[in-house]
Order: C-alpha cells, then structure tokens, then sequence
C-alpha cells in the first residue's frame, strides 16, 4: 500500500503553484508515494478572505490527516528561516509522531543567512546572538526533521543553492525518505 506524503511548504505562493504541485505528485509517485500538496485549485477565491483563510486552513488539516508523512520545502522564505506556516505543518507531524522530513534548496547555513540580514536590517536589540551550530536553519527545525524522520534536512550535495522551486533536492528527498522508511 502506498504511503501519503503532506507536502508541507509554501510553494503555493509561486506564480506557477499548479505546475509545482504537480511535478512534485509526479515525482512522489515514481518513488512509489502518494503526495498531497496543499494547492486547492478548486476552492472559491471570491469567498471573503475572513471565510477563505480559514477553508484553506481546514483544508490543509484534512490533507494532513489523511497523510502518513510530511515532506516539507524548508528553504528560506521572506527570510532568514523557513516559512512559518510550514514549521506549524512539521510540528503538527512531530506532535502525532508522523514522520517529518525536509530538504532546503539554500545551501548557506543559517548563521550566514542571520548575519547577511542582520547586517541589512539592524536586529531590534543590539547584540543579540546568533546561533553558531553551522545548520541549515534554526536548531529546532533540524532537530524536528532529524528526531521526526531519522534523516537529516536534504541540501544541496554540491554546496551549489538552487533556485526556490527547484525539484532536484526534492527529489533527493524524497528517494531519501523512500529508503528510510523501506517497504
């Protein structure tokens, strides 16, 4: 039977979201998974958003509900750190001891993303700290993937960062959690 992978992420924001989705449900299926991406074409975005937000809400929640797993796009979004809708999605996982795994197309640690922001936008107390731990995001978040999955966050291999919507450290991934979780 088929495992379903929540594909957790905010890849519905990208002007080509439906042909994201379904490349990355192409890909789940050649590895043998059933993928869910949070993309609902058929939803009525003429709702009034105090409606909409919160359908789209219920919707990810069934979608999650009704998946075995959580492959989640942890690459930097509108910031230093991963989408914070996203990390909600991996910790709703953790929380129900659902395998959780990730993969990031940055391949700068986050202290380098920290101090590159910090040095844009002047942190709003002088001297705050930055993690030293050379991960690809805030510790919590690897630590969720790592415990929650048994796998490490998939980064590049090459040290190369790929654009945001790139599927080739996806695909990584994916055939990652594919062994991981063997047959």
């Amino acid at each position: 039977m088929a495992r379903t992978a929540y594909l957790a992420g905010p890849d519905v924001f990208l002007p080509s979201a439906a042909a994201n989705a379904a490349a990355k449900i192409a890909i789940c299926a050649c590895h043998g998974l059933t993928g869910l991406a949070p993309f609902n074409p058929k939803l009525d975005l003429s709702l009034p958003p105090d409606i909409l937000w919160r359908q789209i809400y219920l919707d990810d929640i069934a979608m999650m509900q009704a998946s075995d797993l959580v492959i989640a796009n942890l690459t930097p979004f509108r910031g230093a750190s991963a989408d914070s809708g996203t990390l909600v999605e991996i910790g709703w996982f953790l929380g129900r001891a659902r395998p959780v795994f990730g993969y990031s197309n940055t391949a700068a640690s986050f202290a380098e993303r920290s101090a590159a922001q910090a040095a844009a936008v002047a942190d709003p107390l002088p001297g705050l700290a930055i993690e030293p731990f050379n991960l690809p995001d805030n510790l919590m978040i690897p630590g969720c993937v790592e415990y929650g999955g048994g796998l490490p966050i998939t980064l590049p291999p090459d040290g190369i960062s790929r654009p945001f919507d790139s599927l080739d450290i996806f695909e990584l991934c994916v055939a990652a959690a594919v062994r991981h979780l063997g047959p």
